[in-house]
């Protein structure tokens, strides 16, 4: 019970802290920001499957696969919109 309580409170405190670094970024920097920030989300597969594998119960294993499964598509996402940032610095070719 204790240990749901402690992990309920860093949950609480990262959500608030994260909101209030996000808020403060300003909107022409977001981006770059979040794409150079790729590399997180590649950690929070790994601890989605660390979870996962410490599972014991179905319903566990259920909320542990859901978690890999939305962190796997958060760090894909990331880098698609990497991908599409970077193409707008390229030049374009004009057909003659």
């Amino acid at each position: 019970m204790i240990e749901g309580m402690v992990a309920l409170y860093i949950f609480m405190l990262a959500a608030f802290t994260g909101n209030e670094v996000i808020s403060k970024v300003p909107v022409i920097l977001h981006t770059p920001l979040m794409s150079g920030s790729n590399f997180v989300h590649g950690i929070v597969v790994v601890g989605a499957m660390v979870a996962m594998g410490h599972a014991e119960g179905p319903l566990e294993l259920a909320i542990g696969f859901i978690a890999v499964f939305l962190a796997a598509g958060n760090a894909v996402g990331g880098y698609v919109v990497t991908e599409r940032m970077l193409e707008m610095f390229k030049p374009s070719k004009e057909e003659k």
